[in-house]
C-alpha cells in the first residue's frame, strides 16, 4: 500500500536547511497496524501528512498503491484523501456549532452522496462507536473520549481502507486512551489499515509493527 524512498522534507530557517524527513525509506502493507513513535519535533506529524497526502516531499519517491504521488492529478489526489483515508487528530477537529451527527456526516456530503444516505452512514458510524445517546450534541457537551469516538466515526463514515490517527490519544486520560486504543484494534481486525503515530512507547506496544523516527530519520524497532 505505502512506499517510501529515501523521502525528504526540508524546511529552510534563514539560511539553515532543516529536515523534517531525513531520507526516509519505510513500507507499510495492506492490512497491517503500524506504530510511528517519536519524541515533539522528531518530524512524525510531517511523516503523517505526507503519507495521508496533505503534504508533498522535496525529494524521493512515494508510492501509494504502487503509483508515484507525482503520478497522481489533483483530482486524483483529492479523491485518495476523501475516500481512500481517514484522517483522526489529537485535537478532534470538530466543528464546534455541528452536532455529532452533522460533523460525521461532512466527509460524505463532500462526496456528493444523497442527504438520505448520509444520515443513515453517519448514525451508523455513531452507534458502532457507542454513541446513539449522544447524536444531537455539540462538541462542547461530550467528553474529550466521546468527542474522539465523534472523530473516529467520522473517519470510518467513508469505509477508508486506510486510517491515519496523529496522537488519539493524547489529550484523554489513561482509561479512555484504553478504550480508544481498543477500538483501533477492532477496525484493524475488521481489515483497517492503521498507522499510529505516537510520542508514547507503551502506546505503540499495542501495534503490530513499530517504526521510529528521530531527527527525520526514520528505523524499524528492533523489538519488532
Amino acid at each position: 500500500m505505502i512506499q517510501m524512498k529515501n523521502v525528504s522534507k526540508i524546511y529552510t530557517i534563514g539560511n539553515e536547511e532543516l529536515y523534517a524527513v531525513n531520507h526516509a525509506t519505510l513500507t507499510i502493507n495492506d492490512g497491517e497496524f503500524v506504530a510511528i513513535i517519536g519524541p515533539s519535533g522528531s518530524g512524525k506529524s510531517t511523516l503523517m501528512n505526507i503519507i495521508g497526502c496533505l503534504d508533498t516531499a522535496d525529494d524521493g519517491k512515494y508510492l501509494l498503491d504502487g503509483q508515484a504521488i507525482e503520478d497522481y492529478t489533483e483530482d486524483e489526489l483529492t479523491r485518495v484523501r476523501n475516500f481512500k483515508i481517514g484522517f483522526v487528530f489529537q485535537n478532534f477537529n470538530l466543528l464546534p456549532k455541528n452536532t455529532a451527527l452533522e460533523n460525521v456526516e461532512l466527509p460524505l456530503i463532500y462526496q456528493g452522496i444523497s442527504r438520505k444516505e448520509c444520515r443513515e452512514r453517519a448514525e451508523n458510524a455513531l452507534i458502532r462507536m457507542g454513541l446513539s445517546e449522544r447524536m444531537e450534541h455539540r462538541p462542547s457537551e461530550l467528553s474529550g473520549g466521546q468527542q474522539q469516538r465523534v472523530a473516529i466515526a467520522r473517519a470510518i463514515v467513508t469505509s477508508p481502507s486506510l486510517i491515519l490517527a496523529d496522537e488519539p490519544t493524547g489529550n484523554l486520560d489513561h482509561k479512555t486512551g484504553v478504550e480508544i486504543l481498543e477500538l483501533f484494534h477492532e477496525l484493524h481486525a475488521n481489515g483497517n489499515t492503521i498507522v499510529l503515530i505516537t510520542h508514547d512507547d507503551e502506546i505503540a506496544q499495542k501495534a503490530e509493527r513499530r517504526l521510529r523516527i528521530l531527527d527525520g530519520q526514520v528505523t524499524e524497532d528492533a523489538a519488532s
